[in-house]
C-alpha cells in the first residue's frame, strides 16, 4: 500500500507531524554548516560588516564594539584627581607653615650636599638643555607625520609647544604668590616654591616620551624610553635638592603639577590618535 503524501500546510495551519528540512535550504543557525565553523553564517565568506571584522579589545580594557576600547574616565580622573589633592594639601602647609614645612627642612639639611655633580644634576631640568631636547623631539615628530599622511599630524607638536608654554605662566605667578625662601645654601631671596627646574624638566622630557612614543613598534624601545624619562626626572630632582637649590617640597609640588598638565596631554593625544584611526584617512591613506 503506498504512502499518501502529506498535504501542505498554509500559514496558520496546525500540523500534527515535526516540520522537515527542505534540500537546498543554508542552514543558519547549525554550527559549523557549509564549513564555515560559525553559528551565525551558511558560507565560509568573510563577514562583511565593520562590526564583524573588528577586534574584541585587548584584555584587561573595558567594552569590545561599541564603544571603542579604551581607559575609563575614572583612570584619568584618578591620575588628575590624586596629583591635585597633594598639590593643594603642600601648597597649604607651605603657605601656613605647617608641621610639613618643619619635615621638609629637616629632610633638606640631612641632604644637602653642595658637590658639582649635583649641580650638573640640576642642570638638565635648566630651560636652555630641556627645552631644545623638546624641540628637537616636537620637529621630528611633525616630519614624520606629514610625510606619512597622518591625519591632524599637526595636533600633537602644537599641543606639546602650547604646554611647554603654560609652564612658565603656571609657575611664575606660584612662586610671588607662595613667596617662599630657599635653603640656607641660596643665601637670601624667595620665590622658590614649586621649582621652576623640575617644572620644566618634567614637562619638557615627559611630553618628549608622549609624542615619540606612537613610532616606536618595539615594545622594549617604549619601556626604556619611559625608563629614561622617569630617571632624568628623579635625577633632576635629586640634584637641586643635594645642591641645596630647592627644598625638597618645592620638587614634589611640581612634580604634581606637572603630572596633571601631562595627563590632560596624554589624554588629548589618545582621543587624537582614536580620531585618527576611526576618522577620514590622510592625504596619502584615502582611496585612490
Amino acid at each position: 500500500m503506498r504512502d499518501t503524501p502529506r498535504p501542505q500546510g498554509t500559514v496558520g495551519d496546525f500540523r500534527p507531524w515535526p516540520p522537515q528540512l527542505r534540500p537546498g535550504r543554508a542552514l543558519a543557525h547549525t554550527p559549523g554548516a557549509s564549513g564555515s565553523g560559525s553559528p551565525h553564517r551558511s558560507d565560509s565568506r568573510p563577514p562583511q560588516t565593520p562590526r564583524g571584522g573588528r577586534p574584541s579589545g585587548q584584555i584587561g580594557r573595558p567594552g569590545t564594539t561599541p564603544p571603542v576600547p579604551g581607559r575609563p574616565a575614572s583612570f584619568f580622573l584618578l591620575l588628575l584627581g590624586l596629583p591635585a589633592l597633594l598639590f593643594a594639601l603642600i601648597t597649604w602647609q607651605v603657605a601656613a607653615g605647617g608641621p610639613l614645612v618643619r619635615v621638609d627642612g629637616r629632610v633638606s639639611r640631612a641632604l644637602v650636599d653642595p658637590q658639582p655633580f649635583y649641580g650638573v644634576l640640576a642642570d638638565l631640568g635648566g630651560a636652555g638643555v630641556a627645552v631644545p631636547v623638546l624641540a628637537v623631539v616636537i620637529g621630528y615628530v611633525a616630519w614624520r607625520g606629514r610625510a606619512t599622511g597622518t591625519d591632524r599630524w599637526w595636533l600633537p607638536p602644537l599641543a606639546a609647544a602650547v604646554l611647554m608654554a603654560l609652564v612658565p605662566a603656571l609657575v611664575v605667578p606660584l612662586k610671588a604668590l607662595i613667596d617662599r625662601p630657599g635653603p640656607p645654601v641660596t643665601g637670601v631671596g624667595t620665590g622658590y616654591y614649586p621649582s621652576g627646574h623640575t617644572a620644566t624638566a618634567s614637562v619638557a622630557y615627559g611630553a618628549a616620551t608622549l609624542l615619540l612614543l606612537p613610532w616606536l613598534r618595539s615594545v622594549y624601545a617604549r619601556r626604556e624610553l619611559v625608563i629614561a624619562c622617569a630617571v632624568v626626572n628623579l635625577a633632576v630632582g635629586y640634584g637641586l635638592v643635594r645642591r641645596g637649590y630647592h627644598w625638597p617640597l618645592d620638587v614634589v609640588a611640581s612634580w604634581c603639577l606637572c603630572a596633571m598638565l601631562l595627563t590632560g596631554f596624554w589624554a588629548l593625544l589618545s582621543r587624537n590618535s582614536r580620531r585618527t584611526s576611526c576618522g577620514t584617512p590622510g592625504s596619502s591613506t584615502g582611496p585612490r
